[in-house]
């Protein structure tokens, strides 16, 4: 079995990303082996309201018993809280918010406000590095990346509070970790989507000093190709164990904590 934490529908602004509707999604998970995949509305984090995405994200979800919705929260907005009551209502896994695409002060007084209610109410939150590598991002795409700082400063805030980063590489997975308390550090889920593997084998170091617990199996897809994640994990020299943990079993603990919880 094989979850994918971070995958999207939808249109990119920016290029394109082939059909906006799950369909090629779902075929992608099939020629990948994903059994499960975690699913963001991707043309919404660029609208003004984020969150106006979240019902055409569950619709698409509800096609197929294999997708989870990951819905949008923009903390600066009206009635923001109602999203998460619905997201416990719903049992999704997480919420999402991208707050240098909102105009958001990455550890602001909103993102302060919204993890402090994520947290009491158990529901991890998922952030996004950036969507494109630096070296091929548009020119119109003014949004800073989020920086390690304000992850340390974000898991700080509440000692309930976990969040999920996805697109992080290497250096900022080690800024995060190694100036982190234990405790902070044990709060944080890391996807691989942009983590090199072979020949550079930063997963293989990561995973050795970091811990097969922290990570979790991401794509990216549609902004990267399933296979690229796939063949990361086929060529890790790590335990069967520790495999399943990515794979699978990392993702599952964060979904059997919401469920009991809600």
């Amino acid at each position: 079995m094989r979850t994918d934490i971070n995958c999207f529908f939808g249109a990119y602004p920016f290029r394109d990303v082939g059909p906006s509707d799950v369909t090629e999604l779902l075929e992608a998970m099939t020629r990948s082996a994903i059994t499960e995949a975690w699913v963001s509305h991707l043309s919404a984090v660029f609208w003004r309201d984020p969150g106006a995405g979240n019902t055409l994200l569950f619709e698409a979800v509800a096609t197929d018993t294999r997708l989870c919705a990951v819905p949008a929260v923009h903390p600066g907005l009206p009635a923001w809280e109602r999203i998460l009551d619905d997201a416990l209502e719903r049992h999704v896994p997480c919420v999402r918010a991208d707050p240098t695409f909102y105009g958001l002060a990455p550890a602001g007084p909103e993102m302060a406000a919204l993890v402090a209610s994520a947290a009491d109410r158990s529901i991890p939150i998922m952030l996004t590095v950036r969507f494109e590598d630096g070296r091929q991002r548009h020119p119109n795409d003014k949004a800073p990346a989020l920086e390690p700082w304000a992850v340390r400063a974000l898991i700080r805030m509440h000692g309930g509070v976990r969040l999920i980063v996805t697109h992080a590489d290497r250096a900022f997975i080690e800024q995060v970790h190694f100036g982190s308390t234990p405790s902070e550090a044990s709060r944080i889920l890391w996807d691989i989507s942009c983590i090199w593997g072979p020949p550079e084998d930063h997963l293989d170091l990561l995973l050795e000093t970091v811990g097969p617990d922290r990570f979790a199996f991401g794509t990216g897809m549609p902004l990267h190709i399933a296979e690229s994640s796939v063949a990361k994990m086929d060529l890790l020299d790590v335990s069967a164990q520790a495999r399943e943990r990515i794979d699978q079993r990392n993702a599952a603990e964060v979904k059997r904590r919401r469920t009991s919880f809600g």
